[in-house]
């Protein structure tokens, strides 16, 4: 079938009160109309058109790698008028289908049935019943069931305003109906604009089989106008993700609590506590815990890895049964092998660590090439920053290096090199031996510490 999407993303959404476009607005991490460009290629269309208001420049440059064609709406002057614009586009043996790029979580699975009935020549149009339907277009149906309009809410009169049955704005229909059926729209209307679904009317006046499919999950088809209404939708959002995760044998500690912006893969029997935030692609490995707090970005966890409170891991990725934090920050470009142990206040940056090595306590860990079985000491740094340029400290396996020392890059420690507490290494440790650089201590007799004058 020769499916064409057309995502129509041109409001202006005044009532989100935001200098941000509101499709731009983020859902679940990425963008409202990200959502539905995804849709629309999970659905395997041809082409994509995104119809964008003027000076929506900011829509086109936000999603710079997205596979559509833009298509300005100069004048917002309705839907029908909208679609209009990219008719041109069209041929007549493609199949339209109309979706809203404020309405991101609208599945594949509603619209198929709609893209079918659609390839049968019919013009098929999405609904839903609500409890409340204020604000909808109501769905108007003859005596034997078939849908012969729809009313606007500006237009309908106090029975039609009684009707649960409202119409989505979604639809699919031949382009070549559509676009006879475009030429005929008026805007005699409240709002004096141009509706699409004014096009329900004349396809019956034309013979045209309207069928319809019913949203059964109403939280589909909910768009968003306003913050408010983006904040349900986020709740809804979060919800699927974490029953997703729950059904792929993850146990979470509060569903409710769990923030997903992001596509996380996690193996079974993984735990994750309250309040952690995946961002961006997360993949977890099977028996991983999660602590409460935590913020996941991008990062790959193998097996059995731990990670306990208020840690953060950007872009790294974390061998199997390492332990990391509590308060630790893991930042980008770092790797570490199997059981690793991360300590707390502890932050690690574009550094490999081998197996087995540990840097447990209040330390700084930068641009570290590190061994296997290194013991790193609290408070140790490793200097990689000269106010110009950054350079690799390279350490051997089996070292011991004792607290409170600092590594002076470019420098590097030879294997089963020990280096005593205190320590400032600014040359280059020799395998084997023991490295310091202490001052002798002495005693000062006949001091006195200063004391304040009175008053």
């Amino acid at each position: 079938m020769n499916l064409s999407v057309i995502i129509l993303a041109a409001g202006q959404g005044t009532r989100m009160r935001s200098a941000l476009p509101k499709v731009l607005h983020p859902l679940g991490g990425k963008p409202l109309l990200a959502h539905v460009i995804d849709t629309a290629g999970a659905l395997g269309a041809g082409a994509v058109y995104v119809v964008y208001g003027h000076g929506g420049e900011q829509v086109r440059d936000a999603l710079p790698e997205a596979q559509v064609t833009w298509v300005e709406q100069a004048d917002q002057l309705g839907t029908g008028h909208a679609v209009d614009q990219v008719m041109p586009l069209l041929g007549d043996e493609q199949i339209a289908l109309v979706l809203y790029g404020d309405v991101p979580l609208i599945t594949g699975a509603t619209l198929a049935p709609m893209i079918e009935q659609a390839g049968e020549g019919a013009l098929s149009v999405l609904t839903a019943k609500l409890d409340d339907p204020t604000g909808y277009g109501r769905i108007i149906r003859s005596a034997n069931g078939h849908v012969v309009d729809i009313v606007e809410q500006k237009d309908a009169g106090d029975e039609q305003l009684r009707i649960r049955e409202i119409n989505t704005g979604f639809l699919a229909v031949p382009a070549k109906l559509l676009r006879g059926w475009l030429t005929r729209l008026d805007n005699r209307n409240a709002q004096g604009e141009y509706y699409l679904t004014d096009i329900i009317a004349m396809a019956v006046d034309d013979g045209v089989p309207v069928k319809s499919v019913q949203a059964q999950d109403t939280d589909e088809v909910l768009g968003v106008n306003d913050r408010v209404q983006l904040a349900h939708l986020e709740r809804v959002c979060q919800r699927r993700r974490a029953e997703a995760l729950m059904r792929a044998g993850v146990t979470l500690a509060d569903p409710a609590r769990l923030d997903v912006r992001g596509d996380v893969q996690a193996g079974i029997d993984s735990f994750i506590d309250v309040n952690a935030v995946f961002e961006g692609e997360v993949v977890l490995g099977e028996g991983v815990r999660i602590g409460p707090n935590c913020v996941i970005r991008n990062a790959t966890l193998g097996d059995g890895v731990e990670v306990f409170a208020n840690s953060v891991i950007d872009s790294a990725r974390i061998g199997n049964a390492c332990r990391i934090g509590p308060f630790a920050r893991i930042r980008p470009d770092t790797e570490l092998a199997e059981r690793v142990h991360i300590g707390n206040f502890v932050e690690v940056k574009k550094s490999r660590i081998a197996a087995g090595s540990k840097v447990n306590h209040l330390s700084y860990i930068g641009d570290t090439h590190m061994g296997a079985k290194v013991n790193v000491g609290a408070g140790t740094i490793t200097c990689n920053y000269d106010g110009a340029n950054k350079h690799l400290t390279e350490i051997g396996d089996d070292v011991f290096i004792g607290s409170d020392t600092q590594l002076v890059a470019p420098v590097k420690v030879g294997d089963g090199a020990t280096i005593g507490a205190g320590t400032t290494v600014t040359r280059d440790v020799p395998a084997g031996k023991l490295t310091l650089s202490r001052t002798q201590q002495k005693t000062i007799g006949g001091w006195s510490r200063p004391v304040k004058k009175p008053g």
